[in-house]
């Protein structure tokens, strides 16, 4: 599923984001940058070790913030390592939303033309995809208004099935409230 917002291609996709020919793919990533399991694992798997030694040494990243490095051995050029929040620390759509944006200020500042973002939050770290849907997608839709110099296409890669139909219908939502404005 696609739509062209303001310029900006935003498409949902189903399957392995390590797997996508972008200039950058997201990592949730946790504060240490630690490539763990997850999405981290998959990085860290197919994009070797000089991401892991990129990311020691940037050495930290805040929650709600996010880091960028090279892509390794993945089809991405980039990984940008967003920090998203852990479910009940408080304040977590925010935070979300800030790791988002800084992940997509960082695509822009770096000129890069496609970025892919995975359900942050959502593994481990426990934040409920209903959450993260409405969330991540009300600020990539968002930014499509800002005056962007580089940035042409965000994908939001989700995993499994019931991921991505959570997904699916947040955004048709969104675009319909788009459109009803």
């Amino acid at each position: 599923m696609q739509a062209t917002v303001n310029d900006v291609v935003v498409v949902l996709a189903q399957g392995d984001i390590t797997d996508l020919e972008v200039d950058a793919i997201v990592n949730a990533a946790n504060s240490e940058l630690i490539l763990g399991a997850g999405v981290a694992g998959a990085i860290r798997r197919k994009g070797g070790p000089s991401i892991q030694a990129e990311c020691l040494a940037i050495g930290y990243c805040e929650v709600g913030s996010a880091v960028i490095t090279g892509g390794g051995n993945l089809k991405a050029r980039h990984v940008i390592h967003a920090v998203g929040p852990r479910m009940g620390e408080g304040s977590e759509p925010g935070k979300l939303a800030s790791a988002v944006r800084t992940s997509l200020d960082l695509a822009e500042e770096n000129s890069l033309h496609s970025i892919a973002f995975p359900a942050i939050s959502t593994g481990i770290f426990g934040y409920p995809l209903e959450a993260c849907a409405e969330v991540m997608l009300r600020v990539i839709l968002d930014y499509t208004y800002e005056d962007l110099e580089s940035l042409e296409q965000v994908i939001v890669c989700l995993y499994d099935d019931r991921a991505f139909g959570i997904f699916e219908a947040t955004f048709q939502q969104k675009l319909e409230e788009i459109e009803s404005e």
